[in-house]
């Protein structure tokens, strides 16, 4: 069966350029890779055939596979030798200007039928095919870098842009191993748009003193199952990379709260603390390694008080199972006793809220997060409110911990670390399936593909359950009066009929 561009040309010889190089020239693709300096093409060219050689040596392709797939490696020139090509791939500079220069230049040499695509990430499409002649064959064709191993490509169509084209470009996606997913030409595409509730809503978290980056790093990866914290995260891409995709989204939705960017990371790249890369980040790097602080033993405590558990626990029998089995001793009464260390499981709503609305002394009153069921998670969440004492703090951390799972203390927050986390991302994901600028589908194979998520952030409302991820949304934005925290439409009307977040209507 032939492929679906026989030739093609890839213009910009920077890493994703030479990725999307190697890719098609696997595939079977003829491809001309252009730059505006010769040398850098000539060095690209080299850099592509070490690496095919790389892989000879590994045994993940065959000699004879190397060879061709070198001799299809042409370099070009000069812009006219492209024009024999039916796709031309844009992997330059992140500026339009630049883009939309490169585009008029390209569509006075190729031919009319030829497919115009660009690796913009944040770009609108419709802006860079805006005064060419032919807008309907200019798509945005997003690949994300190392381009042969990250196997995700957003197939973006302009507002002109004719469907046959990302039709054929998936098709083409597909020929070299990597899966299409198709969006509509808005800020972020799917993954950077759908990426702004993991490290927003951590940042906020800390501007809130509610805990430390490590922390937060470490109750997201036990709870959740992230392979990365948001700030180990953030380190790996560099604030340099991160931050001004926060902020483009954001003034690209014209000042949406949920997008909202933090001063903490615009401080740190005006600082230069950007990451690994710098040495410096949210941690400090030795030879490349993280120096993460040193996790505070559980404290030491002679005589535990009796426990009493709030009649509204979020999973309550669970709570009453689990101070069971680690013996301790409950109160079963309509309130607790005067020493008794009073235990709430909120969804959405701080520790002093539910102290207030049910009449708890705050001093003894202590937050356990129970979203994600006990047996499920690696950590134990706990929050203290601004009364709570000392000793009964203490109390309710050694007692979390005497079976030898790890517990961390949160100073007091609407929805803990994990609920406000996972309901922000949930919620931007429905959004997103909303405004229709994705299937659902698509959408979850580019997040946990292009994310490196655990799950899809619609599976993963639907493994906590809508109602729920929508009660912790409500209750968040009842404490904090944000609108950053309002429930998209499409996350409202399925946790109130019971309906999966993947469900598409008929």
């Amino acid at each position: 069966m032939p492929i679906q561009y026989e030739t093609v040309a890839v213009v910009g010889t920077g890493a994703m350029g030479q990725g999307i190089a190697q890719v098609a020239a696997q595939a079977g693709s003829r491809v001309r890779l252009y730059d505006t300096q010769p040398q850098a093409t000539e060095k690209a060219v080299k850099a592509i055939g070490a690496q095919w050689d790389r892989l000879l040596e590994k045994g993940r392709m065959d000699a004879d596979a190397v060879a061709a797939a070198k001799q299809r490696l042409l370099p070009a020139n000069d812009i006219s030798q492209l024009a024999d090509c039916s796709l031309v791939v844009e992997a330059v500079v992140e500026r339009l200007d630049v883009k939309r220069e490169l585009f008029a230049r390209l569509e006075a040499v190729v031919a009319p039928d030829a497919v115009l695509a660009s690796n913009t990430s944040s770009l609108s499409v419709t802006a860079i095919a805006a005064g060419l002649e032919r807008p309907q064959r200019v798509a945005g064709y997003h690949f994300f870098n190392p381009v042969p191993l990250m196997k995700v490509v957003e197939v973006v169509a302009g507002l002109r842009t004719d469907p046959a084209v990302c039709e054929k470009l998936a098709a083409y996606a597909r020929e070299f191993g990597h899966q299409a997913v198709q969006a509509q030409d808005t800020p972020g595409f799917i993954v950077n748009h759908a990426g702004r509730g993991y490290g927003t809503e951590a940042l906020r978290i800390v501007g809130e003193g509610v805990a430390d980056f490590a922390t937060i790093d470490r109750i997201l990866r036990d709870q959740v199952g992230f392979k990365l914290g948001p700030f180990e995260l953030m380190d790996l891409t560099a604030l340099d990379v991160s931050h001004p995709v926060m902020e483009s989204i954001y003034r690209q939705y014209y000042d949406e709260a949920r997008y909202r960017p933090s001063v903490i990371t615009a401080q740190r790249l005006a600082g230069g603390v950007v990451g690994r890369k710098s040495g410096e980040g949210f941690y400090k790097y030795t030879d490349g390694k993280a120096q993460v602080p040193v996790e505070p033993a559980a404290p030491q405590v002679d005589e535990l008080p009796p426990v009493w558990v709030s009649t509204r626990a979020a999973r309550r029998q669970e709570v009453y199972q689990l101070l069971k089995d680690l013996g301790a001793k409950i109160e079963t009464g309509q309130s607790p006793s005067p020493t008794a260390l009073s235990i709430v499981a909120p969804l959405g709503f701080d520790v002093t809220t539910v102290a207030v609305v049910e009449r708890l002394d705050p001093a003894r009153t202590v937050g356990i997060d129970m979203l994600v069921e006990d047996a499920a998670t690696k950590r134990r969440v706990l929050a203290t409110n601004p009364a709570t004492r000392a000793d009964m703090r203490d109390a309710a951390h050694a007692l979390f911990a005497r079976d030898g799972k790890p517990v961390s203390v949160i100073r007091d927050s609407a929805g803990f670390v994990t609920q406000r986390v996972v309901a922000t991302i949930v919620n931007i994901a429905a959004d997103i399936c909303q405004q229709r600028i994705c299937t659902p589908q698509d959408l979850e194979t580019a997040v946990t593909l292009g994310l490196g998520y655990p799950m899809g952030p619609l599976a993963m409302g639907n493994r906590w359950g809508p109602a729920n991820v929508l009660e912790v949304l409500f209750n968040m934005q009842t404490v904090y009066g944000d609108p950053r925290y309002r429930p998209s439409p499409w996350l409202r009307r399925r946790g109130a009929i019971g309906l999966s977040l993947l469900q598409e209507e008929a």
